[in-house]
């Protein structure tokens, strides 16, 4: 499977990276660059790399993220990590990483989140 990468500016200064399918030795690349084209063109307040619609993850797309984050913070940009699917959290969780991106909750398609509950 190939790798997408939709860039998105958010409201309050939030730029998100939202890559799709897989990333490994052929496609993390992809994701360095895409951080590295945000921080070229402007200086956002933060960037999230929303990673939902990542299928798989190996050593060198983890590596892609810490270079991402390190270059980040290099030009007083936080990263963090939003809604990585469970493969990406346990890959976070296993390396020791997740606190480095934010230590976010992963994404469960089809959860209700308390703000559609009724009567809440």
């Amino acid at each position: 499977m190939s790798l997408s990468i939709v860039k998105s500016v958010l409201s309050g200064g939030v730029v998100e990276i939202a890559p799709r399918g897989e990333i490994d030795v052929d496609t993390a690349y992809e994701v360095r660059e895409a951080i590295a084209e945000v921080l070229a063109k402007s200086r956002p307040l933060r960037i999230e790399l929303n990673m939902r619609l990542v299928t798989f993850i190996d050593s060198v797309g983890i590596s892609a993220m810490v270079a991402g984050f390190q270059t980040a913070e290099v030009s007083d940009v936080k990263l963090i990590v939003t809604e990585p699917s469970r493969f990406v959290h346990r890959q976070l969780w296993v390396t020791g990483l997740l606190g480095l991106f934010g230590a976010p909750e992963p994404y469960f398609a089809g959860a209700v989140t308390p703000e559609v509950l009724p009567g809440a």
